[in-house]
């Protein structure tokens, strides 16, 4: 019987040398090619089993590398917050140092002022030096709280926004300490310029403001001021500032002066030993116009003293107490 020519084997020839016989191999059809294929297929396996493996080594190192590529830019990141973060602290400061030096100036002139308005004070018999302060020398402490870069920025920022409000109320305090040492210097002066100091040592009053029996010639009479007694040469003082307008002697006043003042007030002062001023001069209150006496007509030492308002004689008692 015939075989097929699909079944036929394959006879192989295996030579080894010269002196050996050959040595003969059948191999079915099937079988010759699947040993080969099974070899290409073993080779293309191992093949993809290597580029796979290279693949995954390839994407390890590239994902590391990307790692690497990351923390670098986290690094960098974090080194650029960090500069930018100095130097927004660093603008801070230099900001929070020009308003420290500006406000130090305006500190300086409320200081100025401060020591203006005490002198102002003591000249008015006020002693600021009894004011003190609420300061304490006791101890201090309490628990560590550690201070970030962000927590810096936000009190530099906080610090400028105080500075910015000391500044503001130092402000208001060099327009307002003007304006007030103004105002009571207004005040002191129109104060002042009031009659208002009893104008010799004595306060012993021997004759009021109004009618009364004239001492001379017994009759009654209008007596436009107030006596008041003495001893020759007691000191007499301006009641109040002003401008001496007359220093004269007459018959019935003996030696007078005369002072001008504020809102038509005038203040005389008669039958003094002498006088101590000149027509003209500014005087102060308190200030010394002549000495006590009894020139003119008068039973003995005193002071006539008359406050005028608008050319009206008024009881001097409404002015100085």
């Amino acid at each position: 019987m015939k075989r097929k020519p699909g079944k036929q084997p394959l006879t192989l020839l295996v030579l080894r040398d010269a002196q050996q016989s050959v040595r003969q191999i059948h191999l079915s059809k099937p079988l010759m090619i699947l040993v080969p294929a099974a070899a290409v297929l073993s080779i293309a396996g191992l093949i993809l089993t290597m580029h796979i493996q290279a693949e995954r080594t390839v994407s390890g190192l590239e994902r590391q590398l990307l790692l690497k590529n990351l923390e670098a830019l986290r690094m960098e990141i974090t080194v650029t917050d960090k500069d930018e973060a100095i130097e927004r602290l660093n603008q801070a400061i230099l900001q929070l140092s020009s308003e420290a030096a500006e406000t130090e100036e305006q500190m300086q002139r409320v200081q100025e002022l401060e020591a203006e308005l005490r002198q102002f004070m003591k000249r008015h018999g006020y002693d600021p030096d009894n004011i003190t302060s609420l300061e304490s020398s006791g101890g201090m402490g309490g628990e560590y709280v550690a201070v970030h870069e962000s927590e810096m920025l936000q009190l530099a920022e906080e610090t400028q926004d105080d500075f910015e409000r000391v500044r503001q109320l130092m402000s208001v305090m060099e327009q307002a300490i003007p304006r007030a040492l103004d105002s009571a210097e207004q005040t002191r002066l129109k104060r002042e310029a009031t009659p208002s100091l009893w104008p010799t040592k004595s306060r012993t009053l021997t004759s009021s403001f109004g009618y009364r029996t004239d001492p001379i010639n017994g009759k009654t009479a209008f007596h436009a001021g107030i006596d008041i007694a003495g001893d020759t040469g007691d000191p007499v003082y301006a009641a109040a500032s002003g401008t001496v307008s007359a220093v004269e002697r007459s018959a019935v006043r003996g030696r007078y002066v005369i002072v001008d003042h504020p809102d038509g007030l005038q203040t005389w002062y008669v039958h003094l030993d002498s006088a101590a001023v000149q027509a003209g001069d500014s005087i102060t209150q308190g200030d010394v116009l002549g000495r006590l006496g009894s020139t003119g007509r008068s039973t003995g030492p005193h002071l006539h003293f008359e406050v005028v308002k608008n050319n009206r004689t008024v009881n001097p008692l409404e002015y100085v107490k």
